[in-house]
């Protein structure tokens, strides 16, 4: 099983994988870092892995808004393509990459940034850039063969975007979620949860849905 991971979703994550690992199977954690992304659905394309619990899609944002972790605009689609069971969370879709504060586009300098580390800093999203994010997730899930699902975690997709937190914003989540329903065919799963993302009934969500898939 493969899962996707960044900083900000780690307790997630890894609660997850906990979870899925004592049921049996080996699940191989990838850093959504652009090239983590694309490694991972290599390996899925290559018919090596039977699940993705895909939490991190963050690299969508990069791949919007021009960061520097794009994995490219057919991130999310090879579980789809390969034929295997799946659970989509618009994880981190909160926030796009770039490298230290002086390297962010002039486009940009007046939107709310966050110095991750003197190497790292992260852009809040903003609606319409959550929109084309929620298109993209709502057209990986439709073009699914096996069992897929979408949760959203209600109270944030990051560690940062949880009530009272830096990127807090309950419009641009809401057009990413709205904009996911509205564009999914019928009978998709859509599990909204009324927890941030690395809560751990979030979590244990996440890898109870897919091991369900695969009964």
């Amino acid at each position: 099983v493969t899962a996707s991971m960044f900083g900000n979703t780690t307790a997630c994550v890894d609660r997850a994988r906990r979870v899925v690992e004592e049921h049996g199977y080996e699940v191989l954690v990838f850093h959504a870092t652009g090239i983590g992304g694309k490694t991972m659905e290599s390996l899925i394309a290559d018919g090596y892995i039977v699940g993705s619990l895909d939490i991190t899609t963050t690299e969508l944002a990069d791949e919007v808004c021009g960061g520097v972790l794009n994995a490219g605009p057919e991130r999310c689609m090879a579980a789809s393509r390969a034929g295997i069971p799946a659970v989509l969370v618009p994880g981190c879709v909160d926030m796009a990459n770039f490298w230290a504060i002086d390297t962010v586009p002039e486009r940009y300098k007046n939107r709310k940034l966050y110095q991750w580390n003197p190497n790292i800093t992260l852009m809040r999203t903003d609606v319409e850039e959550n929109v084309k994010m929620g298109e993209m997730i709502a057209t990986a899930a439709n073009a699914a063969s096996a069992p897929v699902a979408v949760l959203l975690p209600l109270k944030g997709v990051s560690q940062l975007d949880s009530p009272g937190g830096d990127f807090w914003d309950p419009e641009a989540d809401g057009a990413c979620y709205d904009t996911i329903k509205t564009n999914l065919k019928p009978g998709i799963p859509v599990i909204e949860m009324d927890y941030n993302i690395n809560d751990a009934e979030f979590a244990d969500k996440c890898a109870e849905t897919l091991l369900g898939m695969f009964k």
